[in-house]
């Protein structure tokens, strides 16, 4: 049963996670070439303490205890991947709006900036102001689907301290990986909204010229870039959506790698 469950969760090639497809198809991000090994970038990404808490984890002394208590009540490997499935497509579902928002999940709509200038002649809005409701649109969804996905992952460090010792190892090295790259993966993360808000402010700025041209002119409707601004604010409203969608199943990633390694382990005959 959990094989059947496990082959219809989705799967990510190393450096080809959604997220860097998203960026490159929107050129957003140019090069999304890797650089070197992975071993090798995250021996760039770890401080001298980290290395050597990390070497602890891998290679553990002989008889040493668990890092990681057992923990009673845990989950079954099927249990785990529907709890997974179900968080996934709850996630998902707040994002895109095509459900009612889970139990414990807000309904964050999408916002639409006011385009209208100010009253003041000669001063146009700035680019960073109009764009604050998709900021805060796109921060709340981020913390919704931290703390969703910090949850799921708990519960999954937890289900496999009651397998092999092989898992035991495995939710330990998650939970110190999980803390060593937290802050980078914050970081990485902003960025995108970065990315996001510099496209943003290029769409405005051609609003605003399209604005003027058509002061004393009739509005082409075929235009992308419309004088009321519901076009190209409506397309970049979609753009939010897909790359919350992409960040959702990067933040996912160690999950899965938590849930099919359980599921192989329990497929497997004592």
């Amino acid at each position: 049963m959990t094989r059947a469950l496990t082959r219809a969760l989705p799967r990510a090639a190393l450096h080809r996670s959604r997220l860097l497809r998203f960026l490159h198809d929107n050129a957003l991000l140019h090069d999304t070439t890797p650089e070197g090994k992975v071993g090798e970038k995250l021996g760039d990404w770890l401080d001298f303490r980290q290395a050597i808490a990390l070497h602890g984890v891998l290679y553990p002394e002989a008889g040493q205890a668990p890092l990681m208590p057992r923990r009673a009540g845990s989950m079954s490997a099927a249990a785990l991947t529907e709890q997974f499935q179900a968080t996934r497509a709850a996630l998902e579902a707040a994002v895109t709006h095509s459900a009612r928002p889970a139990p414990g999940l807000l309904s964050i709509a999408l916002p639409v900036a006011d385009l209208a200038p100010p009253a003041e002649a000669g001063k146009a809005p700035k680019p960073n102001v109009v764009f604050e409701p998709y900021r805060r649109y796109y921060g709340a969804h981020q913390r919704q689907m931290e703390k969703a996905v910090n949850r799921l992952r708990s519960q999954a460090r937890a289900a496999l301290t009651q397998g092999s010792p092989a898992l035991q190892q495995l939710a330990v090295l998650d939970s110190s990986m999980d803390g060593i790259l937290k802050e980078r993966e914050a970081r990485l993360l902003g960025s995108v909204l970065t990315m996001l808000e510099k496209r943003f402010a290029q769409l405005f700025k051609q609003h605003l010229k399209a604005l003027a041209d058509a002061e004393g002119a009739t509005p082409d409707p075929t235009d992308p870039i419309d004088p009321n601004g519901a076009t190209w604010q409506a397309a970049f409203g979609q753009t939010l959506q897909a790359a919350l969608l992409a960040e959702l199943d990067l933040r996912l990633q160690p999950v899965l790698g938590l849930v099919e390694a359980l599921a192989a382990d329990s497929a497997t005959p004592e």
